[in-house]
Protein backbone atom coordinates (compact mmCIF):
# COMPACT_ATOMS: atom_id res chain seq x y z
CA UNK A 1 0.00 0.00 0.00
CA UNK A 2 3.15 2.79 0.93
CA UNK A 3 3.66 2.26 -3.05
CA UNK A 4 -0.05 3.59 -3.66
CA UNK A 5 0.62 7.09 -2.39
CA UNK A 6 4.23 7.07 -4.12
CA UNK A 7 5.18 10.30 -6.10
CA UNK A 8 3.87 9.22 -9.66
CA UNK A 9 0.24 8.14 -10.52
CA UNK A 10 -1.07 5.82 -13.78
CA UNK A 11 -3.68 8.65 -13.73
CA UNK A 12 -1.14 11.45 -14.21
CA UNK A 13 0.34 8.89 -17.67
CA UNK A 14 -2.73 8.24 -19.06
CA UNK A 15 -3.09 12.40 -19.04
CA UNK A 16 -0.16 13.02 -20.27
CA UNK A 17 -0.69 10.60 -22.84
CA UNK A 18 -4.06 12.69 -23.29
CA UNK A 19 -2.41 16.03 -23.90
CA UNK A 20 -1.93 15.18 -27.89
CA UNK A 21 -5.34 14.60 -28.48
CA UNK A 22 -7.00 17.71 -29.54
CA UNK A 23 -9.90 19.04 -27.22
CA UNK A 24 -7.13 18.71 -23.80
CA UNK A 25 -7.60 21.81 -21.60
CA UNK A 26 -3.91 21.18 -21.50
CA UNK A 27 -1.40 23.04 -24.09
CA UNK A 28 2.16 21.64 -25.45
CA UNK A 29 3.44 23.46 -22.35
CA UNK A 30 2.10 21.46 -19.72
CA UNK A 31 -0.17 25.05 -18.78
CA UNK A 32 -3.58 25.29 -19.26
CA UNK A 33 -5.02 28.07 -21.54
CA UNK A 34 -7.55 29.03 -19.18
CA UNK A 35 -6.99 29.25 -15.87
CA UNK A 36 -10.42 29.01 -13.40
CA UNK A 37 -10.45 30.81 -10.23
CA UNK A 38 -11.20 27.30 -8.39
CA UNK A 39 -7.87 26.18 -8.93
CA UNK A 40 -6.19 27.83 -6.11
CA UNK A 41 -8.44 26.28 -3.94
CA UNK A 42 -7.76 22.80 -5.35
CA UNK A 43 -4.38 23.39 -5.33
CA UNK A 44 -4.65 23.93 -1.87
CA UNK A 45 -6.68 20.81 -0.99
CA UNK A 46 -4.57 18.82 -2.85
CA UNK A 47 -1.10 19.61 -1.74
CA UNK A 48 -2.73 19.59 1.97
CA UNK A 49 -2.57 22.98 3.00
CA UNK A 50 -6.16 23.18 3.07
CA UNK A 51 -6.97 20.56 5.90
CA UNK A 52 -10.33 19.76 8.26
CA UNK A 53 -12.78 19.36 5.61
CA UNK A 54 -13.81 16.55 3.26
CA UNK A 55 -14.56 18.25 -0.18
CA UNK A 56 -17.13 17.47 -3.40
CA UNK A 57 -16.38 19.22 -6.28
CA UNK A 58 -19.33 19.39 -8.45
CA UNK A 59 -20.42 20.82 -11.50
CA UNK A 60 -21.13 20.25 -15.37
CA UNK A 61 -19.74 17.95 -17.54
CA UNK A 62 -17.17 19.73 -19.30
CA UNK A 63 -16.83 22.14 -16.39
CA UNK A 64 -12.76 21.60 -16.16
CA UNK A 65 -13.34 19.65 -12.51
CA UNK A 66 -10.73 16.67 -13.28
CA UNK A 67 -8.58 18.71 -15.22
CA UNK A 68 -8.03 20.87 -12.44
CA UNK A 69 -8.16 17.94 -10.03
CA UNK A 70 -5.19 16.56 -12.10
CA UNK A 71 -3.56 19.70 -12.57
CA UNK A 72 -2.75 20.38 -9.13
CA UNK A 73 -1.57 16.47 -8.87
CA UNK A 74 0.96 17.21 -11.20
CA UNK A 75 2.36 20.42 -9.18
CA UNK A 76 2.76 17.62 -5.95
CA UNK A 77 4.06 14.94 -8.42
CA UNK A 78 0.93 12.64 -7.44
CA UNK A 79 2.78 12.57 -3.58
CA UNK A 80 0.66 10.98 -1.37
CA UNK A 81 -2.10 10.75 -3.71
CA UNK A 82 -4.06 8.16 -4.72
CA UNK A 83 -6.94 8.57 -7.32
CA UNK A 84 -9.61 6.44 -9.05
CA UNK A 85 -13.19 6.61 -10.76
CA UNK A 86 -16.05 5.20 -8.86
CA UNK A 87 -18.44 2.69 -9.94
CA UNK A 88 -22.33 1.49 -8.57
CA UNK A 89 -21.20 -1.98 -9.22
CA UNK A 90 -19.38 -3.48 -5.47
CA UNK A 91 -17.55 -6.02 -7.32
CA UNK A 92 -16.26 -3.38 -9.70
CA UNK A 93 -15.69 -0.56 -7.18
CA UNK A 94 -13.58 -3.47 -5.13
CA UNK A 95 -11.45 -4.11 -8.40
CA UNK A 96 -10.27 -0.48 -9.27
CA UNK A 97 -10.00 0.55 -4.96
CA UNK A 98 -7.65 -2.61 -4.89
CA UNK A 99 -5.51 -1.16 -7.87
CA UNK A 100 -6.05 2.53 -6.34
CA UNK A 101 -4.49 0.93 -3.01
CA UNK A 102 -2.34 -1.38 -4.37
CA UNK A 103 -4.12 -3.93 -1.87
CA UNK A 104 -5.63 -7.05 -2.66
CA UNK A 105 -7.48 -9.34 0.06
CA UNK A 106 -6.24 -12.79 0.48
CA UNK A 107 -6.99 -15.48 2.97
CA UNK A 108 -5.37 -18.62 3.60
CA UNK A 109 -8.13 -21.24 3.57
CA UNK A 110 -8.05 -25.25 3.62
CA UNK A 111 -12.45 -25.53 3.93
CA UNK A 112 -12.51 -26.88 0.38
CA UNK A 113 -10.71 -29.87 1.56
CA UNK A 114 -13.50 -30.74 3.52
CA UNK A 115 -16.17 -29.03 0.71
CA UNK A 116 -17.02 -26.40 3.15
CA UNK A 117 -17.59 -23.38 1.63
CA UNK A 118 -15.58 -20.21 1.60
CA UNK A 119 -16.03 -17.62 3.77
CA UNK A 120 -16.49 -15.17 0.49
CA UNK A 121 -19.48 -17.14 -0.72
CA UNK A 122 -22.86 -15.85 0.17
CA UNK A 123 -21.69 -12.41 1.31
CA UNK A 124 -20.73 -9.13 -1.12
CA UNK A 125 -17.76 -7.11 -1.88
CA UNK A 126 -18.14 -4.59 1.18
CA UNK A 127 -16.56 -6.82 3.75
CA UNK A 128 -13.33 -6.44 1.10
CA UNK A 129 -13.60 -3.30 0.39
CA UNK A 130 -14.36 -2.54 4.20
CA UNK A 131 -11.10 -4.78 4.74
CA UNK A 132 -8.83 -2.35 2.56
CA UNK A 133 -10.27 1.19 4.18
CA UNK A 134 -9.36 -0.65 7.59
CA UNK A 135 -5.71 -1.38 6.71
CA UNK A 136 -5.54 2.26 5.11
CA UNK A 137 -6.58 3.44 8.58
CA UNK A 138 -3.94 1.23 10.12
CA UNK A 139 -1.46 2.10 7.96
CA UNK A 140 1.99 3.60 9.05
CA UNK A 141 2.54 5.93 5.99
CA UNK A 142 -1.33 7.56 6.39
CA UNK A 143 -0.76 7.73 10.50
CA UNK A 144 2.44 9.97 9.16
CA UNK A 145 4.65 8.13 10.78
CA UNK A 146 7.33 9.10 7.81
CA UNK A 147 7.09 13.09 8.81
CA UNK A 148 4.42 13.92 6.23
CA UNK A 149 3.31 17.47 6.44
CA UNK A 150 0.07 16.92 4.66
CA UNK A 151 -2.24 13.72 4.77
CA UNK A 152 -2.84 11.68 1.66
CA UNK A 153 -5.88 11.63 -0.33
CA UNK A 154 -7.77 8.97 -1.41
CA UNK A 155 -10.63 10.18 -4.21
CA UNK A 156 -13.74 8.59 -3.31
CA UNK A 157 -14.08 6.82 0.09
CA UNK A 158 -16.82 6.16 2.29
CA UNK A 159 -15.24 7.10 5.71
CA UNK A 160 -14.61 10.95 4.81
CA UNK A 161 -16.34 11.47 8.15
CA UNK A 162 -14.43 10.25 10.45
CA UNK A 163 -10.95 10.46 8.39
CA UNK A 164 -10.90 14.01 8.06
CA UNK A 165 -11.75 14.41 12.27
CA UNK A 166 -8.69 12.71 12.51
CA UNK A 167 -6.72 14.38 9.87
CA UNK A 168 -6.03 11.15 8.94
CA UNK A 169 -6.83 11.21 5.02
CA UNK A 170 -8.57 14.15 2.74
CA UNK A 171 -11.67 12.78 0.62
CA UNK A 172 -12.38 14.49 -2.56
CA UNK A 173 -15.71 13.65 -4.12
CA UNK A 174 -15.58 14.49 -7.90
CA UNK A 175 -19.52 14.81 -9.23
CA UNK A 176 -21.49 16.29 -12.22
CA UNK A 177 -24.48 14.64 -11.08
CA UNK A 178 -26.59 16.28 -7.45
CA UNK A 179 -27.71 13.07 -6.28
CA UNK A 180 -24.36 12.22 -4.79
CA UNK A 181 -24.58 15.73 -2.99
CA UNK A 182 -27.67 14.88 -1.50
CA UNK A 183 -26.49 11.25 -0.17
CA UNK A 184 -23.35 13.37 1.01
CA UNK A 185 -25.58 16.15 2.49
CA UNK A 186 -27.38 13.81 5.00
CA UNK A 187 -24.26 13.07 6.97
CA UNK A 188 -22.05 15.71 6.48
CA UNK A 189 -20.47 17.84 8.99
CA UNK A 190 -17.34 18.57 7.55
CA UNK A 191 -18.24 18.57 3.75
CA UNK A 192 -17.04 21.72 1.60
CA UNK A 193 -19.10 22.03 -1.73
CA UNK A 194 -16.85 23.80 -4.65
CA UNK A 195 -19.12 24.75 -7.29
CA UNK A 196 -17.34 24.13 -10.91
CA UNK A 197 -19.65 27.07 -12.98
CA UNK A 198 -19.14 28.37 -16.62
CA UNK A 199 -16.57 31.03 -17.21
CA UNK A 200 -18.24 34.32 -16.85
CA UNK A 201 -18.39 36.56 -20.31
CA UNK A 202 -15.47 38.85 -19.62
CA UNK A 203 -13.25 35.88 -18.71
CA UNK A 204 -14.24 33.61 -21.08
CA UNK A 205 -13.91 36.15 -24.24
CA UNK A 206 -10.38 37.51 -23.06
CA UNK A 207 -8.88 33.79 -22.83
CA UNK A 208 -10.14 33.06 -26.31
CA UNK A 209 -8.96 36.57 -27.98
CA UNK A 210 -5.75 35.44 -26.50
CA UNK A 211 -5.45 31.94 -27.64
CA UNK A 212 -6.27 32.71 -31.30
CA UNK A 213 -3.95 35.85 -31.32
CA UNK A 214 -0.73 33.27 -30.04
CA UNK A 215 -1.69 30.48 -31.95
CA UNK A 216 -3.42 31.92 -34.66
CA UNK A 217 -1.89 35.54 -35.52
CA UNK A 218 -5.26 36.93 -35.94
CA UNK A 219 -7.55 38.87 -33.09
CA UNK A 220 -10.62 37.97 -33.11
CA UNK A 221 -13.66 41.19 -33.42
CA UNK A 222 -15.08 41.63 -30.13
CA UNK A 223 -19.09 41.42 -31.94
CA UNK A 224 -17.46 38.08 -32.97
CA UNK A 225 -16.70 36.80 -29.10
CA UNK A 226 -19.95 38.12 -28.02
CA UNK A 227 -21.65 35.77 -30.67
CA UNK A 228 -19.36 32.69 -29.61
CA UNK A 229 -20.47 33.36 -26.07
CA UNK A 230 -24.08 33.49 -27.17
CA UNK A 231 -23.94 30.18 -29.01
CA UNK A 232 -22.05 28.14 -26.62
CA UNK A 233 -21.49 30.31 -23.52
CA UNK A 234 -18.45 29.64 -21.22
CA UNK A 235 -18.26 26.45 -20.93
CA UNK A 236 -14.74 25.07 -20.89
CA UNK A 237 -14.48 21.77 -23.37
CA UNK A 238 -16.79 23.89 -25.79
CA UNK A 239 -13.99 26.61 -25.87
CA UNK A 240 -11.39 24.70 -26.24
CA UNK A 241 -13.32 22.89 -29.22
CA UNK A 242 -14.13 26.21 -30.69
CA UNK A 243 -10.38 27.73 -30.08
CA UNK A 244 -8.84 25.23 -31.83
CA UNK A 245 -11.25 25.36 -35.16
CA UNK A 246 -11.07 27.01 -38.41
CA UNK A 247 -14.46 28.58 -38.63
CA UNK A 248 -15.11 29.65 -35.13
CA UNK A 249 -18.74 30.05 -35.65
CA UNK A 250 -19.55 26.61 -38.04
CA UNK A 251 -18.05 24.72 -34.61
CA UNK A 252 -20.23 26.87 -32.72
CA UNK A 253 -23.32 25.70 -34.86
CA UNK A 254 -22.18 22.00 -34.85
CA UNK A 255 -22.54 22.12 -30.94
CA UNK A 256 -25.60 23.65 -30.95
CA UNK A 257 -26.95 21.32 -33.40
CA UNK A 258 -25.40 18.09 -31.57
CA UNK A 259 -27.58 19.26 -28.29
CA UNK A 260 -30.20 19.40 -29.89
CA UNK A 261 -30.38 16.17 -31.81
CA UNK A 262 -29.37 14.53 -27.91
CA UNK A 263 -32.82 16.48 -26.67
CA UNK A 264 -34.55 15.17 -29.55
CA UNK A 265 -33.35 11.82 -29.66
CA UNK A 266 -34.39 11.37 -25.92
CA UNK A 267 -37.20 13.37 -25.14
CA UNK A 268 -39.36 14.41 -28.29
CA UNK A 269 -43.17 13.92 -28.21
CA UNK A 270 -45.25 11.85 -30.48
CA UNK A 271 -48.46 14.11 -30.96
CA UNK A 272 -51.77 13.05 -30.81
CA UNK A 273 -51.89 10.04 -33.17
CA UNK A 274 -49.18 7.64 -30.63
CA UNK A 275 -49.48 4.39 -29.64
CA UNK A 276 -50.49 3.33 -26.28
CA UNK A 277 -47.49 1.20 -25.88
CA UNK A 278 -44.95 4.13 -25.57
CA UNK A 279 -47.00 5.56 -22.75
CA UNK A 280 -43.99 5.07 -19.85
CA UNK A 281 -41.91 7.05 -22.77
CA UNK A 282 -43.71 9.57 -23.33
CA UNK A 283 -44.84 10.54 -19.92
CA UNK A 284 -40.33 10.80 -19.15
CA UNK A 285 -40.26 12.88 -22.82
CA UNK A 286 -43.89 15.25 -22.12
CA UNK A 287 -42.05 15.91 -18.56
CA UNK A 288 -39.27 17.25 -19.68
CA UNK A 289 -40.10 19.04 -22.35
CA UNK A 290 -43.17 20.74 -20.18
CA UNK A 291 -40.09 22.02 -17.94
CA UNK A 292 -38.27 23.13 -20.98
CA UNK A 293 -41.36 25.28 -22.53
CA UNK A 294 -41.25 26.68 -18.55
CA UNK A 295 -37.68 27.55 -18.52
CA UNK A 296 -37.93 29.24 -21.76
CA UNK A 297 -41.33 31.38 -21.07
CA UNK A 298 -39.19 32.53 -17.92
CA UNK A 299 -36.36 33.34 -20.34
CA UNK A 300 -39.05 36.04 -21.98
CA UNK A 301 -40.11 37.39 -19.05
CA UNK A 302 -36.63 38.17 -17.58
CA UNK A 303 -35.15 39.83 -21.20
CA UNK A 304 -38.45 41.18 -22.47
CA UNK A 305 -41.82 40.32 -24.53
CA UNK A 306 -40.42 39.46 -27.76
CA UNK A 307 -36.87 39.04 -27.50
CA UNK A 308 -36.27 35.39 -28.69
CA UNK A 309 -32.80 35.14 -26.89
CA UNK A 310 -30.85 36.53 -24.00
CA UNK A 311 -27.90 38.88 -24.90
CA UNK A 312 -24.30 37.56 -24.13
CA UNK A 313 -23.16 37.05 -20.39
CA UNK A 314 -27.21 36.94 -19.69
CA UNK A 315 -27.62 33.55 -16.83
CA UNK A 316 -29.37 30.83 -17.87
CA UNK A 317 -33.02 30.45 -16.39
CA UNK A 318 -33.74 28.49 -13.78
CA UNK A 319 -35.99 27.18 -11.31
CA UNK A 320 -36.34 25.94 -7.53
CA UNK A 321 -36.01 22.19 -8.01
CA UNK A 322 -39.40 21.60 -5.72
CA UNK A 323 -41.04 24.24 -8.67
CA UNK A 324 -39.58 21.92 -11.13
CA UNK A 325 -40.67 19.07 -9.82
CA UNK A 326 -44.51 21.01 -9.68
CA UNK A 327 -44.06 21.87 -13.27
CA UNK A 328 -43.60 18.37 -14.64
CA UNK A 329 -46.20 16.77 -11.87
CA UNK A 330 -43.38 14.07 -11.55
CA UNK A 331 -40.80 14.27 -8.81
CA UNK A 332 -38.91 11.32 -9.98
CA UNK A 333 -37.50 12.04 -13.57
CA UNK A 334 -35.29 15.03 -12.84
CA UNK A 335 -32.61 12.60 -11.50
CA UNK A 336 -32.28 10.99 -14.74
CA UNK A 337 -32.81 14.53 -16.87
CA UNK A 338 -29.61 15.67 -14.62
CA UNK A 339 -27.72 12.30 -15.15
CA UNK A 340 -28.09 12.32 -19.45
CA UNK A 341 -26.82 16.29 -19.22
CA UNK A 342 -30.15 17.40 -20.33
CA UNK A 343 -30.84 19.80 -17.20
CA UNK A 344 -28.60 20.52 -14.24
CA UNK A 345 -29.01 20.80 -10.62
CA UNK A 346 -26.75 22.42 -9.41
CA UNK A 347 -25.42 22.52 -5.09
CA UNK A 348 -28.40 25.20 -4.69
CA UNK A 349 -31.34 22.88 -5.78
CA UNK A 350 -32.09 25.05 -8.79
CA UNK A 351 -32.62 23.39 -12.05
CA UNK A 352 -31.45 24.86 -15.29
CA UNK A 353 -30.44 23.91 -18.86
CA UNK A 354 -27.22 21.81 -18.88
CA UNK A 355 -25.89 24.03 -21.10
CA UNK A 356 -26.19 27.52 -23.10
CA UNK A 357 -26.69 25.31 -26.24
CA UNK A 358 -28.81 23.24 -24.67
CA UNK A 359 -30.97 26.50 -23.63
CA UNK A 360 -30.52 27.46 -26.88
CA UNK A 361 -32.28 23.95 -28.42
CA UNK A 362 -35.18 24.11 -25.64
CA UNK A 363 -35.83 27.41 -27.50
CA UNK A 364 -35.85 26.86 -30.96
CA UNK A 365 -37.68 23.83 -30.24
CA UNK A 366 -40.35 25.85 -28.28
CA UNK A 367 -40.60 28.76 -30.57
CA UNK A 368 -41.20 26.49 -33.82
CA UNK A 369 -44.92 26.90 -34.92
CA UNK A 370 -47.31 24.27 -33.67
CA UNK A 371 -45.46 23.13 -30.76
CA UNK A 372 -47.55 24.19 -27.75
CA UNK A 373 -50.48 22.34 -29.95
CA UNK A 374 -48.26 19.47 -30.71
CA UNK A 375 -47.55 19.45 -27.20
CA UNK A 376 -50.90 19.39 -25.50
CA UNK A 377 -52.08 17.26 -28.02
CA UNK A 378 -49.49 14.64 -26.73
CA UNK A 379 -50.42 15.66 -22.68
CA UNK A 380 -54.23 14.87 -23.56
CA UNK A 381 -53.50 11.51 -25.46
CA UNK A 382 -51.61 10.42 -22.32
CA UNK A 383 -54.91 11.80 -20.20
CA UNK A 384 -56.76 9.81 -22.52
CA UNK A 385 -54.68 6.33 -21.73
CA UNK A 386 -54.29 7.02 -18.42
CA UNK A 387 -58.60 7.38 -18.15
CA UNK A 388 -58.78 4.29 -20.25
CA UNK A 389 -56.67 2.05 -18.15
CA UNK A 390 -58.94 3.31 -14.99
CA UNK A 391 -61.58 2.43 -16.60
CA UNK A 392 -63.54 -0.57 -16.58
CA UNK A 393 -66.55 -2.25 -19.02
CA UNK A 394 -69.18 -4.27 -18.26
CA UNK A 395 -71.17 -5.92 -21.05
CA UNK A 396 -74.45 -7.52 -20.61
CA UNK A 397 -75.98 -9.70 -22.34
CA UNK A 398 -79.55 -11.44 -22.76
CA UNK A 399 -80.73 -8.36 -21.30
CA UNK A 400 -85.08 -8.57 -20.16
CA UNK A 401 -87.27 -5.45 -20.05
CA UNK A 402 -86.84 -3.50 -16.70
CA UNK A 403 -84.67 -1.77 -13.83
CA UNK A 404 -80.84 -2.84 -13.38
CA UNK A 405 -79.53 -1.70 -10.08
CA UNK A 406 -75.83 -2.22 -9.67
CA UNK A 407 -74.55 -2.50 -5.46
CA UNK A 408 -70.98 -3.00 -4.61
CA UNK A 409 -67.90 -1.95 -4.25
CA UNK A 410 -64.85 -3.57 -5.03
CA UNK A 411 -62.05 -1.37 -3.97
CA UNK A 412 -63.63 -1.86 -0.71
CA UNK A 413 -63.83 -6.13 -1.29
CA UNK A 414 -67.37 -5.68 -1.35
CA UNK A 415 -69.00 -7.90 -4.01
CA UNK A 416 -70.86 -6.44 -7.07
CA UNK A 417 -74.62 -7.55 -7.53
CA UNK A 418 -77.12 -6.91 -10.21
CA UNK A 419 -80.87 -6.64 -9.52
CA UNK A 420 -83.16 -6.60 -11.89
CA UNK A 421 -86.66 -4.65 -11.58
CA UNK A 422 -89.23 -5.83 -13.93
CA UNK A 423 -91.25 -2.76 -15.50
CA UNK A 424 -94.84 -3.37 -15.04
CA UNK A 425 -96.91 -2.70 -18.15
CA UNK A 426 -98.64 0.60 -18.16
CA UNK A 427 -101.12 -0.67 -21.09
CA UNK A 428 -104.57 -2.09 -19.66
Amino acid sequence: MTKAFEPGDPVLELAALGKSIPNTVLEEDDQPWIRKTEQLKIDEIVNGTHRGHYHLIIGEKGTGKSSMLLDAMQKVGGEGISIFEAHADLEIFRIRLDKALDYEFHEDYIGSLFSIKGPREGNTALLDIERAFNKLEKHPFAKGSQGRSRPPGAYPATRAEQWTATNLVTVVFNSDDYWVYERLKQYSTRMDVTPVLDLPKDQAMSALRQYRVRNFKEEPPTKVLEEIFRRVGGRLTFLNRVAKSLDMLETCDHICRTELTWFLNKCWILGKDMDDDVMDQQKYAAAAMVLAKALVDQEKEIVGKGTNHPGPGQPLPQIPLHKAREIMTRADFIQSYDHINIFTIDAQAMVRADSVPMQNAFRQICCEPGFEQHLKATLDRIYDIESLGRSREVVAKDLIAGKYIISGRPDRGERVTVEVQPVENSEG
